[in-house]
């Protein structure tokens, strides 16, 4: 099944109070895998940004100001994210932001039964503690180091791998079958063998030599 990882970034927390959106992006993927299709838009939000906003995803005022306005990229956005299942982190917010755009457009709302909420997930399986997408991120190991700002993209391919932890999926694998295999032996003829693992117990002081090691040097793992 295709699957969008969205996420947006605005000047503000609300609409209501004429907050706009300056970022769109959209992951696709079939069975959590990525596709490589993507739709990323920046967008001007035909507003000043305020510096709050600013210092939290870096676009400024100035930058924004020869960028598309959302009337010219909806239909665009609508197409790529038609008949999906949406996976946002926090869906009301963002949610709050498109749908109002769309409804200034006179478009189709985007409905709530397509939507799956990251959030409300992590809640449930977490609850009492911060279940923001850096903590999720930290909970699970995953690497932030790129995140130096909030970007709609990296959030979308961080939340993609928070989602495959909260709903306990592994990444798919290349799937090798024996029956393909081939070897050359010495008479550099092509020949196929099935093989099958064996399987060799550790002697006694390996044994003890793993356990020390293990006491030593690895750190609890809390999670």
């Amino acid at each position: 099944m295709n699957e969008i990882f969205l996420d947006t970034e605005t000047t503000g927390l609300s609409p209501n109070d004429g907050h706009k959106i300056v970022e769109i992006a959209c992951i696709e993927t079939m069975d959590l895998t990525t596709t490589n299709r993507i739709f990323h838009k920046i967008i001007n939000p035909q507003r000043e940004v305020p510096d709050g906003a600013y210092k939290v995803h870096g676009f400024s005022t100035a930058f924004l100001k020869d960028k598309q306005t959302f009337d010219k990229i909806a239909d665009e956005f609508v197409e790529f994210i038609k008949d999906r299942k949406i996976i946002i982190h926090n869906a009301s917010f963002d949610l709050g932001f498109l749908n109002y755009e769309l409804k200034l457009l006179r478009k189709n709302e985007i409905k709530k039964d397509n939507i799956v909420d990251s959030l409300e997930i992590a809640r449930s399986k977490f609850p009492g503690t911060s279940n923001s997408l850096d903590a999720l991120c930290k909970r699970f190991r995953i690497d932030l180091s790129r995140r130096t700002k909030h970007n709609a993209l990296l959030d979308c391919e961080l939340l993609r791998e928070v989602y495959i932890n909260l709903v306990g999926v592994k990444e798919p694998k290349l799937m090798f079958s024996n029956e393909n295999l081939e070897i050359k032996p010495d008479n550099g003829k092509n020949i196929r063998k099935n093989y099958c693992k064996v399987i060799v117990s550790p002697t006694l002081e390996e044994t003890n030599l793993h356990k020390n090691f293990l006491k030593k040097e690895l750190k609890k793992n809390y999670y």
